[in-house]
């Protein structure tokens, strides 16, 4: 059996256990959506981690960096959506300068990406994660009648902003 070769995301949430909100203002800022850091930035030297289960052919990880990598975490809280105004909470389109382990805890919210022109939505329910890549912009939307959270790990460059957010939105979706 060959060996799933996967980035080291959820586990180094627990390892970690800290974070710093590198937030930005910027012209698409979040709404009704707060982030709450959940400790300090920690940094690491360059990372070169292969580890496998027993027997491996049954899990794999690899994660390897150039260069220092700074890490966060954070807590995100979604409002549900207001149906007297149709306000949806949402993180406003940003981007990552890295990958992004998103956790989602309670709800759904649904991810989109600028680069999509059909505006394609992927929703992930609670105990379900997914994994932004940071090589474009995004919006996390709650579009449920049902608060959502996230849990989010971020890898960095050393000393680079956790959050760039876009000075409007890309134009491929309505809102």
């Amino acid at each position: 059996m060959r060996t799933r070769t996967v980035l080291l995301g959820v586990a180094l949430v627990g390892i970690l256990g800290a974070s710093v909100y590198g937030g930005s203002a910027g012209a698409t800022p979040a709404s009704g959506q707060t982030t709450t850091p959940i400790a300090t930035k920690i940094s690491f030297e360059p990372m070169d981690v292969k580890t496998h289960a027993k027997p491996a052919s049954l899990w794999g990880v690899q994660l390897k960096t150039r260069g220092s990598t700074d890490a966060f975490v954070v807590d995100n809280k979604f409002a549900a959506i207001n149906h007297a105004t149709g306000a949806v909470a949402s993180t406003g389109w940003h981007y990552h300068p890295g990958p992004s382990f998103i956790m989602v805890i309670a709800g759904t919210v649904t991810d989109y990406e600028a680069d999509d022109p059909t505006c394609t939505g992927h929703p992930y329910h609670a105990g379900q994660g997914f994994i932004d890549s940071g090589e474009g912009a995004h919006i996390l939307r709650n579009e449920g009648d049902v608060a959502a959270e996230t849990v989010a790990m971020q890898l960095v460059p050393e000393n680079a902003a956790r959050r760039i957010d876009l000075p409007e939105a890309p134009g491929n979706c309505p809102f």
